[in-house]
């Protein structure tokens, strides 16, 4: 062991000493030959140990002390290894390092050196591309010159996206690709106006029928002028501008010019017909107007023209030969689509607002017929999409064409909006009479349990009651709940029947169509309901009459709003079979709109007749001449008023709301009347005799106002009945009475509060006026006493 551990430490020692003495660098063969030196050793002490081990435990040698001293060896020989195992580390990283930092240099030259190399070849690339443009425009080839342009244009982008290498020549690289460019598309902008030739009328307004007949559009295939083998064609121009990125905005004007002057005309004038004149190569078209179809273009000519017309610009200008020729890997966009992107947006909002909006059905009855406009649509959507018109996915003009139950329910609620309006707007006083045996122009209503709309509703018959304990020969009136005799505006007639055949033409269409229908009748009734009242309103306000035949109208409306909704029940969409299907909600309102309107008219009239009575000096000393003319001249006019209105509301109104309106409006004047001769403190006896004869032609004239009906017979009945419309009717005889009675007359009809004058009069109004009348007596005085 001793013999081991002095080896080992003398080779240890022997390794450091050379590590040492280096002079700071390892030479890698004397290196690896001391460290293979040492595992070398380490074996071979790594056999010692085995060994040692060997004869102490299995050969139970005394060998403790060799123990001792070979762990002793061991541990000297470890931390030997990690001295050297350090050492080498720190040599090792900076030699590492060395070369890190050499390979770093290296490699930032050599791509310097790649990044000059590569500019150099961009440089090399764009000067050719240049040349080469040059050299095809010099021989018009059009699409190679575009493609070395673009070509040049992505180098000079190349090297200008090159951060930290930045050349001054690229200025004057990048002018240089400017003039070629702007020069081949000066170039191609002249060959245009070759390709495609307008001629347009001066001072004619784009789109006209006259305008559009001087309009001609002359294309070439080929450039005028040139050898027809050797001269571009049009498509070549147009893929010029395609490549670079110029052709969009050509399309735009030309598809604006081609809007304006061909397509849009052909749309909107039916009597204009394309005439295509060709020839080797080119073609001639020309709008002509031929005749003056009535009504609205049909769809199907008008696809049939514009087809024409975009089959002639496919063939003569966007169709190319020779698609592929010339670089496929960049062979730019079709040019029919480009064309069909420019003018389609506008194309189809034309075709849509002047063509099919004005095909849609007005019945629906026809809507079978439109079948024959869908699939001419979709035939002229599928001819553009063959020319590539259009995309394969557009389908504009298609989807609007088979929505046609949705437009026509929209195009039917406009018109029937449209017709009611006009109805509200027309004149009031233009009027129609209606009585319960007159037939109002209405649709004849089918019964819904027959299921043949053929037959009329005809109104039931009083059914049989059957028991004999029941069986009465009493019958309600034929004309039971009916609409009384008046006259109505024959608008409000006609905006009934409106919303009847609406209604009708709703219960034989679908549940959709049939609630947008059922709710556009509802809307119908809202919309008098704010248009009427405010577009008449001054009229209304002056006009006695109108307001009148405007109380009728509401009226009558709401009189066949009753009942309307149950008429239709059942006939209607299912989506309004659970009871919605209904206008009562809208009755009242009616009935108020019309009263609100009349009693605002009955408050004007009542402020002139106080007005008129405001001018007789409250009936006071009328036994002056002065004060009784002007008494007398307030009365007449008062009695004139109110025969005037009866002459204007004759006829009109109904004969109960007639009398009732009469007698408010002289029921008014008697009361003021009364109050003011109550109001005397002192009445003479020729005071009340004047007086008496003022009442007397209120009693006389007074019942003559109320003229119901032309026929004077006829209103007798009436005039007889004034106490039943005239509340102050009977206080104002009494009144008249006691202006000429005496003091037991007054009490007779007093009677102890029983009496004819107690029923009109109060005690304390009978004391007044027996003070006004008598002078203080001790009979006054024992009248005065038995009146209480």
């Amino acid at each position: 062991m001793a013999e081991t551990e002095a080896a080992s430490s003398s080779l240890v020692a022997a390794v450091l000493e050379a590590v040492q003495g280096s002079s700071g660098r390892l030479e890698k063969e004397g290196l690896g030959g001391r460290i293979s030196r040492l595992s070398d050793r380490v074996e071979e002490l790594k056999g010692e140990v085995c060994r040692m081990i060997n004869e102490r435990y299995v050969e139970f040698l005394p060998s403790m002390q060799n123990a001792k001293e070979l762990e002793s060896e061991a541990a000297k020989l470890s931390s030997s290894i990690d001295q050297l195992k350090s050492m080498i580390e720190t040599e090792v990283q900076e030699d590492l390092n060395v070369a890190i930092a050499e390979f770093t240099e290296l490699k930032q030259q050599l791509e310097r050196d790649t990044l000059v190399l590569s500019v150099l070849k961009q440089l090399q690339q764009f000067d050719a591309a240049l040349q080469q443009a040059s050299a095809m425009l010099a021989e018009k080839k059009y699409v190679p010159a575009a493609h070395h342009l673009k070509k040049a244009q992505r180098c000079l982008k190349l090297m200008e996206s090159r951060r930290g290498f930045e050349l001054k020549i690229l200025k004057a690289f990048h002018v240089e690709l400017v003039t070629q460019t702007e020069n081949l598309l000066g170039v191609l902008g002249e060959e245009w106006k070759q390709v495609a030739v307008w001629r347009l009328p001066q001072s004619k307004e784009p789109g006209s029928l006259e305008s559009a007949s001087q309009t001609e559009l002359r294309l070439h295939r080929a450039l005028p002028g040139e050898d027809a083998g050797t001269s571009p064609s049009a498509s070549s121009v147009l893929r010029g501008f395609a490549i670079l990125g110029e052709l969009r905005y050509r399309f735009k004007v030309f598809g604006q010019l081609l809007l304006s002057h061909v397509l849009k005309p052909l749309v909107c004038h039916p009597s204009l017909q394309p005439l295509l004149e060709e020839q080797s190569d080119a073609a001639t078209l020309r709008l002509e107007s031929v005749g003056t179809p009535p009504g609205a273009p049909s769809p199907v000519e008008v696809f049939v023209k514009l087809r024409l017309v975009l089959e002639i610009l496919h063939k003569h200008l966007l169709a190319d030969p020779n698609p592929c020729s010339e670089d496929d890997s960049d062979a730019g966009p079709i040019l029919a689509e480009v064309l069909g992107e420019a003018i389609w947006k506008e194309l189809s909002d034309c075709l849509t607002y002047h063509c099919l909006v004005h095909s849609i059905p007005d019945s629906s009855s026809k809507l079978g017929q439109y079948v024959e406009v869908i699939n001419a649509t979709e035939q002229f959507e599928g001819a553009l999409k063959d020319m590539r018109f259009l995309k394969e996915d557009s389908t504009d003009l298609l989807t609007y064409a088979r929505n046609v139950d949705r437009h026509f329910a929209d195009k039917k609620c406009q018109d029937v909006i449209v017709t009611a309006r006009h109805l509200m707007m027309a004149e009031i006083h233009n009027t129609v009479k209606v009585t319960p045996e007159s037939l109002v122009a209405l649709p004849r209503l089918t019964d819904p349990a027959v299921g043949d709309h053929s037959d009329a509703l005809v109104p039931s018959k009083a059914l049989p009651i059957h028991g004999g304990d029941l069986e009465t020969n009493a019958r309600l009136s034929p004309h039971t709940l009916s609409f009384p005799t008046c006259c109505i505006s024959e608008s409000a007639q006609e905006l009934v029947a409106l919303a009847y055949q609406t209604l009708e033409e709703a219960s034989a269409s679908t549940d959709q169509y049939s609630a947008q229908l059922f709710y556009l009748v509802r809307n119908i009734f809202y919309l008098f309901w704010d248009v009427v009242p405010m577009y008449h309103k001054e009229k209304l306000q002056k006009l006695p009459q109108l307001a009148a035949i405007h109380h009728n109208n509401c009226m009558y409306i709401a009189h066949h709003l009753l009942t309307l909704g149950h008429q239709f029940q059942g006939r209607l969409s299912n989506l309004l079979c659970d009871g919605t299907a209904t206008f009562v909600d809208l009755v009242p309102v009616f009935r108020r709109l019309g009263t609100e309107c009349f009693l605002a008219q009955m408050q004007v009239q009542k402020g002139e007749l106080l007005e008129r009575l405001s001018s007789a000096r409250d009936f006071s000393a009328v036994d002056d001449e002065d004060s009784y003319a002007a008494a007398n001249k307030a009365v007449r006019q008062v009695l004139h008023q109110l025969k005037r209105l009866g002459k204007i509301w004759q006829g009109i109104l109904p004969v109960n709301v007639y009398c009732r309106a009469m007698g408010t409006l002289l029921n008014t004047a008697l009361a003021e009347i009364i109050h003011r001769i109550l109001a005397l403190e002192d009445i003479s006896a020729e005071n009340a005799d004047r007086l008496h004869a003022l009442c007397q032609m209120m009693v006389v004239e007074g019942p003559q106002v109320f003229v119901p009906l032309p026929e004077e017979e006829q209103n007798r009945c009436f005039q007889e009945e004034v106490p039943l419309y005239v509340p102050r009717w009977m206080m104002f005889r009494e009144l008249m009475l006691l202006l000429q009675a005496s003091l037991q007359e007054i009490l007779d009809r007093w009677a102890d509060s029983k009496g004819p004058l107690a029923a009109e009069f109060s005690p304390s109004e009978v004391k007044n006026l027996i003070r006004a009348l008598f002078q203080n007596t001790e009979r006054r005085a024992a009248a005065l006493a038995k009146i209480k």
